[in-house]
């Protein structure tokens, strides 16, 4: 459950740890920026509706904001296992009740069901014994979980790995129903890519409202399994008591998605991969409940051997017309087009089938302007609205599209519908002193340069555009200067590892040459007049530097390959780098020509690099923006600080650490404020220090936790403003209230 706000109060006040006034944490708008893998509408409440994405959280729908908010932002850095979201069920005659089915990955023992009975504002917590893979392949299948429409009590979840669940009591307790078929997929771990191949388990769940029973439920349901060359539907006639494999279905590819229509038929969408790895066939069947009868309504079918290879992702069946739905393709890009999949729609049950892509369309990219140079993909749910035919969304992995004017004769158009989601990897964050707030390295979209947190950047990501961007830094004497580092876009082959700008981040060139043909990633330091940068690419190359913006590299001397550098603020000729396992720091006088090792760091605890997670703790030195040789280093057992010609002091109150960073002091002093994520005095949160870490302020709550955080940072510009980066949650600011 949701803790209550005052009871973090009491919690700071019982272990001496100090309070802010709740402090209002807003997203850095870039919106979208992940796969939004599932939108779920409530089929008889207007306006009620919810998605979920792959890791970063499920949102509901704010009518009145118009916009999605975020339900999980109270998940603790230990539980972020939980941000996964892999199904989502509502209680078709309780709008205020909606379930979640949690875990991101299948390696972590446990998933949870969380319960919430006031629209996703709060949550109750079900531990599960069994894992889900909200961020696996088949993760847009679905949905797995299904509330029966009839009699409330009654909830069905499938599993990857566990069977069918069945609960009798609104989700508080749980049983496995044995008379379920076991659907374990043999494992092959020899076949080449076989993890990317496998099935997903058992993908959705639907019940047959027709043949409900007040106050005993649905006696007809219906379960699809990711199964391949084998029976993958089952149908049970006894309210889930007993099951059987429906006859004379197909059986040459897996199911991805079903829908049940009201007028009795099962359309099914198949591809032979659970996607989002590549399909190579599939097609779309729908079965008449009422004679048995299947039929092959694909829209398009696979030539194989014009060396076409495709599937279908997704169904959706109008509620007001069951004869009006759509489907999508997944694997078939459109020729001469921006998308790389289409969607079909038909009024007539499927013996016709229109295109909405390869017609004419309208895209209104101006709430997510980056979208407009990334293709359409994985759209792995469509959706219409149950209550009104000409809306209708789609889910990509950047977040998603909604039209109001579907069933248009000519023109159809299209705006982001995922306004609030913001489901970006912060792999680096940047706040220079000077221009913009804010720049940000991001995964999978390159990055950007945030002048203004509130809106989306008007002209999108960097350009030349990066996949992932790893490093960005700038020169702190010089701001104009930044550099940032990463993999070339595969939309975009034509650019280089690493870009840098003159102008603050507003536009970027590319380098005359590289240190090495497979540099790329890894971390950038630019000195503090911009005229030296090093580089440590990923894949243990060498660690390099450059005096001449990239038209010449050398190689440091005296530092472990891919030791990440980091640059005084104050002397250019100065640069740092820690070992963490080795207990190792490096220091350079000669702008990165050749470090020196000092070994006086052995007390470090290394267990954050030995621990699983290596997306966790510490490995960096911290050099102090305002004062030469002024080192802090961030490890997983605490915080240290290392002036000039003292020794290494460490600062007792702090006991674990996630994230460190500097931000504007405190208005009278002269010494920057402090920022962490970890824990301090016992407590978990995220704090500021303004006298040099001997006391601590708490700035969040409980509710405002984000599971895993990858960065914080203050700004230097403005006191009291942090900045958190988090691992599918996107970047986050706050200020003082």
């Amino acid at each position: 459950m949701i803790k209550n706000y005052y009871l973090s109060i009491l919690l700071c006040l019982l272990t001496g740890v100090a309070c802010s006034p709740q402090t209002q944490w807003k997203s850095v708008r870039i919106t979208g920026g992940g796969f939004v893998d599932g939108i779920v509408f409530h089929p008889r409440a207007k306006d009620v509706r919810y998605c979920r994405t792959d890791m970063g959280g499920a949102y509901r729908w704010d009518n009145d904001l118009r916009e999605w908010v975020a339900m999980l932002d109270w998940i603790t850095y230990d539980d972020n296992n939980l941000v996964g979201v892999e199904s989502i069920a509502v209680d078709p005659n309780d709008p205020l009740t909606v379930y979640l089915s949690c875990g991101t990955y299948t390696r972590s023992p446990n998933g949870a069901i969380l319960i919430s009975r006031d629209g996703g504002r709060s949550f109750a917590r079900i531990d599960m014994p069994f894992p889900m893979g909200g961020n696996e392949n088949g993760r847009g299948n679905g949905e797995r979980m299904m509330v029966d429409p009839v009699h409330g009590h009654i909830i069905y979840i499938g599993t990857r790995t566990d069977g069918l669940w069945r609960s009798l009591d609104r989700g508080e307790s749980w049983s496995r129903v044995t008379s379920f078929p076991d659907v374990t997929e043999p494992v092959d771990p020899s076949v080449p890519f076989y993890a990317r191949n496998r099935g997903s388990g058992i993908v959705f769940v639907l019940f047959d409202s027709r043949t409900g029973i007040p106050g005993k439920g649905c006696s007809t349901l219906y379960a699809g399994v990711s199964l391949m060359n084998s029976e993958s539907l089952f149908v049970s006639r006894d309210g889930g008591e007993t099951w059987e494999a429906l006859p004379g279905q197909p059986t040459a590819y897996r199911p991805t998605q079903g829908e049940l229509s009201a007028d009795g038929f099962l359309y099914v969408a198949y591809g032979s991969n659970p996607g989002p790895q590549r399909m190579d066939n599939g097609a779309v069947w729908k079965y008449d409940t009422a004679s048995g009868r299947w039929s092959n309504i694909s829209p398009v079918r696979p030539d194989p051997e014009k060396g076409e290879g495709f599937g279908y992702a997704s169904v959706s069946v109008d509620r007001q017309h069951p004869q009006h739905l759509i489907v999508s393709t997944f694997g078939r890009p459109l020729a001469g087009s921006w998308a790389e999949d289409d969607i079909f729609r038909t009024t007539d049950g499927g013996q016709n089938w229109r295109p909405v892509f390869a017609g004419n369309v309208v895209m209104d990219y101006s709430e997510a302007p980056y979208t407009r140079f990334t293709p359409l993909h994985w759209m792995f749910d469509i959706e219409i609205d149950p209550f009104d035919s000409n809306h209708a969304m789609f889910t990509t992995g950047y977040g998603g599209w909604e039209t109001f004017d579907l069933e248009a004769a000519d023109t159809v158009h299209w705006q982001i519908m995922s306004r609030g989601v913001e489901e970006t990897v912060p792999l680096e964050l940047y706040s220079p002193p000077e221009g913009a707030q804010l720049l940000t390295a991001i995964g999978d979209y390159g990055g950007f340069t945030h002048f203004d947190l509130d809106r989306p950047v008007a002209d999108g990501s960097h350009a030349p555009y990066f996949g992932n961007t790893n490093g960005i830094d700038g020169a702190w004497r010089e701001p104009h200067i930044v550099v940032r580092v990463g993999t070339v876009s595969a939309h975009h082959p034509e650019g280089k590892p690493l870009s840098y700008s003159l102008d603050g981040g507003l536009s970027w060139l590319l380098p005359d040459s590289l240190p090495h043909a497979m540099a790329r990633n890894g971390h950038i330091a630019v000195s503090a007049d911009g005229a030296t940068w090093i580089w440590a690419p990923e894949r243990a190359l060498p660690v390099y530097y450059t005096n001449d913006r990239g038209r010449t590299w050398h190689e440091s001397q005296g530092i472990a390959p891919s030791t990440r550098v980091v640059a005084d603020r104050v002397n250019p000729s100065r640069f740092y780098a820690l070992d963490r396992a080795g207990g190792i720091l490096y220091q350079s006088h000669d702008g990165g020509r050749h470090f020196e090792a000092d070994t006086i760091l052995s007390p470090l605890d290394t267990r954050a690099t030995n621990r699983g997670d290596r997306r966790g703790g510490q490995d960096r030195v911290y050099a102090l923006p305002t004062r030469e040789g002024e080192l802090w280093i961030a490890a997983y057992d605490g915080l240290y600080r290392l002036q000039p010609g003292h020794s290494l002091a460490t600062l007792d109150k702090v006991r674990r650490i996630v994230a460190f960073g500097f931000g504007k002091g405190k208005p009278g002093s002269d010494y920057p404020a402090l920022y962490l994520a970890g824990i301090v005095n016992g407590v978990y949160g995220f704090f500021r220090s303004d006298d040099a870490a001997k006391s601590w302020t708490r700035i969040n709550d409980d509710a405002h936790q984000y599971g895993l955080i990858l960065h914080i940072s203050g700004d230097p510009k403005k006191y009291g403003r942090v900045y958190i980066g988090t691992h599918g949650r996107g970047a986050l600011y706050a200020d003082i209230p």
